[in-house]
C-alpha cells in the first residue's frame, strides 16, 4: 500500500481528502516532526508532501509553487512513488549492511564505502550462497574466467575488499576464508 503523508500542509490535505477515493494511495495529515517519525517508523512505501523543504526528512515532495493544476499534482505524486519504488529495488541487505546498487556503496550505521561493480557482484554472489564458494567458482561466475587459467585475481580482489571493509567498518569477519573458498555468514 502506498502512503501519502501531508506534512504541515492542512489546506492540501483537505483538498486531497475530498478526492481521496480516486487515488491508489492512502492519505494522512501529520503536523509535527514527532508524529511524522512515529507515522513512518513502520512504513516502507511513503511519500511526504509539504510546502517547505525540511533537510532532515526524506522522501519529500515540496510544493512551493502554488497554485498547481490538479492533474499536474497527481502526476508529481505518482512520479515520487515511482522513484521510491526504483530506489527500494536497488537496495540489498547483507547481514547488517545495506548495498545501494545505484550509488555502488555499502552502508552501515551511517558510514558509507564506495565499491566497484566487481566488489558488489562478489558480495552479492557470496551472500546468496549457503556454503563457502571456491575461487574457481568465483572466477567463473563473477569474473567470467575459465578455471584452468592460472590467476590470483579473486584472491587479490577479496584481500582488497576485506581490507576496505576493515578500514571503514572495523569488521574483520564480513568475508571469511574457509579451506575451500570464501563465505559471508
Amino acid at each position: 500500500m502506498q502512503n501519502l503523508i501531508i506534512y504541515k500542509f492542512t489546506s492540501l490535505f483537505h483538498i486531497l481528502e475530498e478526492l481521496g477515493s480516486n487515488f491508489n494511495f492512502s492519505i494522512s495529515l501529520v503536523d509535527s516532526e514527532s508524529s511524522l517519525n512515529e507515522k513512518i517508523k513502520n512504513l516502507n512505501n511513503y511519500v511526504i508532501v509539504s510546502d517547505k523543504k525540511y533537510s532532515n526528512i526524506r522522501n519529500t515532495l515540496v510544493l512551493s509553487n502554488m497554485p498547481i493544476k490538479f492533474l499536474k499534482l497527481v502526476e508529481k505524486i505518482n512520479i515520487e512513488f515511482l522513484k521510491l519504488q526504483f530506489n527500494n529495488q536497488s537496495e540489498i541487505n547483507v547481514n547488517n549492511y545495506t548495498i545501494d546498487l545505484n550509488s555502488r556503496e555499502i552502508l552501515l550505521n551511517r558510514k558509507k564505502l564506495k565499491l566497484t561493480e566487481k566488489e558488489i557482484n562478489t558480495i552479492i554472489y557470496l551472500s546468496k550462497s549457503l556454503n563457502s564458494v571456491s575461487i574457481d567458482e568465483l572466477q567463473e561466475k563473477v569474473w567470467s574466467y575459465q578455471s584452468d587459467i592460472e590467476t590470483h585475481t579473486v584472491e587479490t580482489h577479496i584481500y582488497r575488499l576485506r581490507k576496505k571493509i576493515l578500514n571503514t567498518f572495523n569488521d574483520n569477519e564480513f568475508i571469511i576464508s574457509k579451506k575451500n573458498g570464501y563465505q559471508i555468514k
